[in-house]
């Protein structure tokens, strides 16, 4: 069988981070020299900036998504946010299951899965986060966990809503830590990652889902990082801050990305 051709994508997540005034002007910057070559890159980003944010880039290929997103579609849920409001506002993908997520909110695989349901219910490209601890790491439960996370997360999903899915690797004990998994380590693990998807999901759509690299990107290790054969992107937390840094790594004309609408 001829290995299609996968769609990739850079993915800047600023957490919380910017106002509104921030927000503008670093995409108003971006944009001044915005030449991704066949590159085409999201930004995920607080709800407030979503819509002000969409609508500045109306008619470029910058792509404008959310953090996080709850299960049900409308209800008694504080301080939370629906798919179809995210949808409304103009966003295009919203990442699920973020490590930060997971251990600061106690996100289990059976919420996340929820999320994931309702994602592709209202037409929002989901970004699957997976990642094993230090301590899993060390432990060498790697595999273990990811094989976790990927069954649970993508449990009972329609194939076929699933044309679209990002996978985002991100090892918890790379993130923020200034030390980035190895371009090999990060190869095996999305490479064992790919295999668990043609098992769960099947060959020819494992090898079309795209499967990025996240924890501590810098522009110094992200072309090492996109030359490995089952890395097809990278979401960029602490360097998509920096409007200089990020547009490095997004400009590098050895970047091998192309976003799928």
């Amino acid at each position: 069988m001829e290995t299609p051709s996968r769609p990739s994508v850079i993915i800047g997540n600023w957490k919380m981070h910017k106002t509104l005034q921030e927000a503008r002007a670093f995409v108003g910057g971006l944009l001044k020299n915005f030449h991704p070559h066949d590159t085409e890159v999201g930004l995920a980003v607080p709800f407030t900036v979503i819509y002000p944010l969409v609508e500045e880039t109306q008619g470029t290929s910058l792509l404008i998504g959310a953090q996080n997103m709850n299960d049900s579609s409308e209800g008694a849920f504080t301080g939370e946010i629906a798919g179809h409001m995210l949808k409304e506002a103009g966003a295009q993908f919203t990442l699920l299951g973020h490590s930060e997520r997971r251990r600061f909110y106690h996100e289990d695989d059976a919420f996340i899965n929820r999320k994931m349901k309702r994602a592709v219910e209202e037409g929002l490209q989901p970004v699957l986060c997976i990642g094993e601890t230090q301590t899993e790491y060390e432990a060498q439960r790697t595999h273990e966990v990811l094989e976790r996370q990927l069954g649970e997360g993508l449990k009972d999903i329609p194939h076929e809503k699933l044309q679209n899915l990002i996978i985002a690797y991100e090892p918890i004990w790379a993130i923020g830590s200034g030390h980035s998994a190895t371009p090999e380590i990060a190869q095996e693990a999305h490479h064992f990652c790919r295999q668990i998807l043609a098992r769960v999901l099947s060959e020819e759509l494992a090898q079309r889902i795209v499967i990025q690299y996240g924890g501590s990107v810098t522009p110094a290790n992200a072309h090492e990082l996109l030359a490995q054969p089952d890395i097809d992107g990278l979401l960029i937390g602490g360097a998509s801050l920096s409007l200089e840094t990020f547009q490095q790594i997004v400009n590098d004309r050895y970047s091998k990305i192309q976003f799928e609408r």
